[in-house]
């Protein structure tokens, strides 16, 4: 049985950082792409950031690049979400994905595997 797991998710005022994890158990993880993904409150879900299996190659929604960064740990099948300079309107629970297509990233979210995510709110 496959398992998504994040966590890291918390309260941090605007300008600063926060870790997310996510740990995929029951599936090869170092064979699949990994992406992130959120929603915010009245909004519908969109792709945030995406790691090839490899973790050679990488994308970013426009409206974090350059502030998040993605990263794997193939032994450690754990999935990271490094986020800095955050800001108010990066509050949204951000899920974990498993096994998706990182060229469609921005487009309708598909995954094979979700985690059930992680509240972050950035205050003001």
């Amino acid at each position: 049985q496959v398992q998504v797991v994040e966590s890291g998710g918390g309260l941090v005022q605007a300008g600063g950082s926060l870790r997310l994890s996510c740990r995929a158990s029951g599936l090869t993880f170092e064979d699949y792409n990994m992406g992130w993904f959120r929603q915010a409150p009245g909004k519908e879900r969109e792709g945030v950031s995406c790691i090839s299996w490899s973790g050679v190659n990488t994308y970013y929604a426009d409206s974090v690049k350059g502030r998040f960064t993605i990263s794997r740990d193939n032994a450690k099948k754990t999935l990271y979400l490094q986020m800095n300079s955050l800001r108010p309107d990066d509050t949204a629970i951000y899920y974990c994905a498993a096994r998706l297509n990182c060229r469609q990233l921005l487009g309708y979210p598909s995954a094979n595997y979700w985690g059930q995510g992680t509240q972050v709110t950035v205050s003001s």
